[in-house]
């Protein structure tokens, strides 16, 4: 009990996502605002890592086991991971030989069973972003391994390791206040999967030995606030889970 409740914390972003934005020293944004200084001032050493924003996720996994490596070289960690940084934390503790340096994974908003969104994206709207993406220098991995087919295939590839726990947290939220940047993959994703938080269903992001269900959407999970909708603030929540991971 001791060594769980001593291990570091490393929390993981998603798509498109960062660790922290900064001028200097001054940091103006965080990916998990509120959350890395919550579980901070319960005691826990908590680094969040900042992989490539659209590169699949292979590639994502050998960046974080890099990043784990170097800051917690002879430690295991618990990781939280927001979205498909769920999926880029499974493939390291399964492929790259790092569940000797992993407690416990929970996963937020992870769409391990893909998005019915990404389907729709890579179909109606992948031919015509393909010459964009390179004219920008964009890499697109990330989009076609968040599809249901590539996770489907995923989830036959990337087993569990049985000295990891595995916990997850899936967002749902009502669409009658949902914002307006969430309206039209809630609705998709919705008519083929169910509940979800905007882009990811409860089914899909459900895993592990328990899975909690928060109301929230997608960016909610990591205590982005809306623009439109309720206020929230999930920072007491994080600190509960990460109570109820830590110890046991």
């Amino acid at each position: 009990m001791s060594l769980l409740r001593h291990a570091p914390i490393v929390l993981v972003h998603g798509l498109f996502g960062f660790d922290r934005m900064s001028v200097g020293q001054y940091v103006y944004r965080r990916y998990f605002p509120g959350i890395e200084e919550g579980l901070a001032a319960d005691g826990h050493r908590v680094r969040a890592a900042r992989l490539s924003r659209t590169r699949g996720v292979a590639a994502r996994a050998l960046e974080l086991r890099r990043f784990i490596r170097q800051e917690f070289p002879a430690e295991r960690v618990h990781v939280f991971a927001h979205s498909m940084g769920g999926l880029d934390a499974r493939y390291m503790i399964s492929k790259l030989e790092m569940a000797d340096h992993v407690l416990s994974l929970t996963t937020i908003g992870t769409p391990h069973r893909g998005s019915s969104f990404a389907d729709w994206g890579i179909r109606n709207l992948g031919r015509g972003l393909r010459p964009i993406f390179r004219m920008l220098n964009i890499c697109p991995d990330a989009f076609f391994d968040l599809t249901t087919d590539r996770c489907r295939r995923f989830n036959e590839e990337v087993p569990d390791s049985p000295d990891v726990r595995y916990f997850s947290i899936a967002g749902k939220c009502d669409h009658r206040v949902i914002g307006p940047f969430w309206k039209l993959p809630q609705r998709i994703v919705w008519e083929r999967e169910g509940a979800n938080d905007g882009v990811v269903s409860i089914q899909s992001a459900r895993y592990g030995e328990r899975c909690e269900v928060w109301q929230a959407d997608h960016m909610n999970l990591v205590n982005w606030r809306s623009r439109s909708g309720p206020a929230c603030d999930f920072t007491h929540d994080y600190r509960g889970m990460v109570n109820r991971v830590i110890g046991g």
